[in-house]
């Protein structure tokens, strides 16, 4: 372990505020007790106010004072920062290996009484996640770099329809929306902002060729944007069924960007008229007779046609 993980390690040892002999923490770091009393010196001669007591009872405490010193984190912050890691590993979050680190400093820096606790209110969580987004890594972790160091990428992405075409970007943000990645920037091709899927990158060069990110730029709007774009021919969706049901559609996160009016036994949305017969009756099946159309009359019509081509698909 490195001089400074052994010395915040002792520094976190003595934060417990009991007394702790030189050979516990040697035990505890697995080092040479002459070793400890090194990193005991480094401490004090830093201004840590460590307070050594001799004798058969004797060891090391800190001033009471020097407890509050906001370098350090209680349980209740320790558990959090835990499960934030776990929610961060399970959305394929690139930075695995420092995580793993960062957790195994909590545990050395901590003393039983509290080792014991976390691990109980650690072991309460788990997150189940459908996805596997290991292998997008690499590339979260090369884009970030671009996105700090302000270099364009040059990335070869595969479309929706398979199809694949070669792209250079300036990467602005990286973004993590409805368990997916994206990074958002400026398309050279279409000279405009535009949103990449990360898993859909399969090549990535990282550019020399520098550029300025737009003072004014905000992710949400652009992203969203991206998504959703405001409809030029708006027509109103009003659905009915019961409550659960239609919470359940005003929730999803295409019906919610929509979403115009509530109440408990009807909503009402707001979309493109050619997007909502492209997307909303299969985004319908699902519920059934629980969900009713109410209006557009032609979405009806539209739901008739696909549910026959669908009974006419399983007949033969």
């Amino acid at each position: 372990m490195p001089k400074i993980d052994n010395t915040l390690a002792i520094l976190w040892m003595l934060h417990s505020g009991e007394k702790i002999t030189a050979k516990q923490i040697a035990e505890k770091l697995e080092m040479n007790i002459r070793t400890v009393y090194r990193y005991i010196d480094t401490l004090s001669t830093s201004g840590v106010p460590i307070i050594a007591d001799t004798g058969h009872n004797g060891g090391y405490t800190l001033l009471k004072q020097f407890y509050e010193a906001p370098l350090f984190f209680d349980q209740e912050e320790q558990t959090s920062l835990l499960h934030a890691a776990v929610f961060a590993e399970e959305a394929g979050y690139y930075g695995g290996e420092a995580l793993n680190r960062a957790i195994a400093k909590l545990n050395n820096y901590t003393n039983q009484e509290q080792e014991t606790k976390i691990h109980q209110q650690f072991k309460s969580l788990e997150i189940i996640n459908r996805l596997n987004t290991l292998p997008i890594q690499p590339f979260l972790k090369e884009l970030e770099l671009a996105v700090v160091s302000g270099f364009s990428v040059e990335i070869q992405y595969k479309k929706r329809s398979e199809e694949q075409s070669n792209r250079t970007i300036d990467p602005y943000k990286i973004i993590y929306w409805n368990h997916h990645w994206y990074i958002g920037g400026f398309c050279h091709l279409r000279k405009n902002i535009r949103s990449f899927r990360v898993d859909r990158i399969e090549a990535l060069t990282l550019t020399e060729t520098p550029f300025i990110q737009p003072e004014d730029f905000s992710t949400r709007t652009y992203f969203l944007n991206n998504l959703f774009p405001s409809p030029e021919n708006k027509a109103r969706l009003v659905l009915t069924g019961n409550k659960n049901s239609l919470t359940n559609i005003c929730q999803h996160w295409f019906f919610e960007h929509y979403l115009q009016e509530r109440t408990e036994s009807q909503a009402t949305f707001l979309l493109e008229e050619k997007t909502m017969h492209a997307y909303v009756p299969t985004l319908l099946i699902p519920f059934g007779t629980s969900i009713k159309i109410i209006e557009p009359i032609s979405l009806k019509d539209t739901m008739k046609q696909l549910l026959t081509e669908w009974i006419q698909l399983y007949q033969e």
